[in-house]
């Protein structure tokens, strides 16, 4: 199952998890995971409001950034957060159950 935080804010019910789908909407949009230290004021809330295209992609930036401001423990938030983007690029690059359905394959060089 994936990692997901859930929350309720205001008396409606969230849950957070990143996708491989999400994931590479938040590219598309220009989000790059490894500048977070020279752009942390842009992508820290990048980050989290990425979080939210899985489940509730209609939310509005402005809910996403209220919610962001009454998160305590930012520092764990955006570990967790972090952790749980890295888990769909890992099981992109996971090895495929052996079935007779896995493909053969060689370079031809």
């Amino acid at each position: 199952m994936a990692k997901q935080i859930i929350f309720t804010y205001d008396g409606k019910d969230y849950t957070l998890e990143y996708t491989r789908r999400a994931i590479k909407q938040m590219e598309d949009e220009g989000f790059v995971a490894r500048n977070i230290d020279d752009k942390p004021m842009t992508l820290l809330p990048a980050l989290f409001a990425g979080a939210f295209k899985a489940h509730h992609r209609f939310v509005k930036q402005d809910v996403i950034d209220e919610i962001y401001a009454h998160m305590p423990n930012k520092d764990k938030l955006i570990e967790k957060l972090a952790e749980m983007y890295n888990e769909p690029i890992i099981s992109l690059m996971e090895e495929p159950e052996d079935t007779a359905k896995n493909v053969d394959w060689m370079a031809s060089w």
